[in-house]
């Protein structure tokens, strides 16, 4: 039986998901593959670091994962930074789960990067480092034998890039248009039904749809970071957040979303991605007015959706309905069974 080591770079609510998941689908993983999934390292960013080359016990960690690992309690407990584990550590596969960077895709870039060096492999659920240099990042892999996954970046799993690279071989993508963050879809609804912005961001933190600083959602960054991975891995297109036109919801009234609906229209934050006749991508991210009878006006909740249009296949369209962490979670465990299937 071949031991599969695995990294996790982040512990959070994707980070247990999957640590569960590998513990149920353990057999399961032997019975299909021969392998055995086994997490040699854990690192948080406040909840201390795991490291056992022989295997970390995921269970305890899930139960002392709330109190924090420490010395007296745990005994993979590390004082060794995730930085260290990634350059010194034993594993094969670094599994990257940290929180995005949307100025620089720093650090996760640089972790992935050089375990692609060592010519170990990675996944990745973090948006920052494909946003950023995912032309580097393939050509690395591709240069040291490695592989390089990252289904869980856009649209939590739904499998986009298993698409293109298993069913739309030699498939030129000219256009990608969506819905790609959930947080907006919820505020324009609340604002709609008149609830005030601190009402909407209120109830949407209860209701877990929020985040505690909702800027990057509402401003549009989170989707112009999708719209770059998208577009990086569909269309080459060389690009970074910093190259999209990106105008997020800020501001907008319920006035506004009453006079698109008094012309049978709502309007949704919009991603646009588009190829010229000589390659050049251009992207945007902005609220739009889009027709009420329309498959995008109809994307609500924690739902999203992409339009590919293609030279061969025309125009193809994906919904994700209401996902929770577990699909998330499985497109990384999908990455991760991907390497060896």
């Amino acid at each position: 039986m071949e031991e599969v080591r695995l990294a996790l770079m982040g512990f959070g609510n994707v980070g247990r998901a999957l640590a569960q998941m590998i513990i149920d689908k353990r057999a399961a993983v032997y019975s299909k593959y021969g392998k055995r999934l086994v997490v040699t390292a854990i690192a948080t960013g406040s909840h201390g670091n795991l490291y056992n080359p022989k295997g970390i016990d995921l269970k305890q960690a899930l139960q002392h994962y709330e109190k924090g690992f420490n010395e007296d309690d745990d005994a993979d407990w590390t004082e060794d930074s995730a930085d260290t584990l990634v350059y010194c550590g034993e594993y094969d596969v670094l599994v990257e789960l940290s929180p995005l960077n949307i100025r620089t895709g720093q650090p996760a870039a640089n972790r992935i990067k050089q375990a692609l060096k060592m010519k170990k492999s990675a996944v990745s659920a973090n948006k920052g480092p494909v946003a950023w240099y995912y032309s580097d990042l393939a050509a690395m892999a591709q240069a040291r034998g490695g592989k390089f996954y990252f289904e869980s970046t856009v649209m939590d799993g739904t499998p986009i890039f298993n698409l293109r690279d298993n069913c739309l071989k030699l498939c030129d993508v000219t256009q990608i248009e969506g819905i790609l963050n959930s947080t907006t879809n919820f505020i324009l609804k609340a604002l709609e039904e008149g609830k005030t912005w601190e009402q909407a961001l209120e109830e949407g933190r209860a209701l877990g749809m929020v985040e505690a600083d909702p800027s990057m959602d509402i401003d549009g960054w989170d989707a112009a970071a999708k719209i770059c991975v998208l577009s990086n891995v569909l269309m080459n297109a060389g690009i970074d957040p910093g190259k999209v036109s990106v105008q997020g919801i800020r501001g907008i009234t319920k006035e506004q979303l009453d006079a698109a609906k008094a012309e049978g229209k709502t309007i949704k934050l919009m991603c646009r991605a588009e190829k010229d006749v000589f390659g050049r991508v251009t992207a945007v991210v902005a609220p739009e007015e889009v027709p009420a009878d329309s498959l995008y006006a109809d994307i609500g909740g924690a739902s999203s959706v992409v339009s590919l249009t293609t030279d061969l296949m025309g125009k193809l369209t994906i919904v994700e309905n209401d996902p929770t962490i577990i699909q998330t979670a499985y497109g990384v465990f999908q990455d991760i069974l991907r390497l060896f299937s």
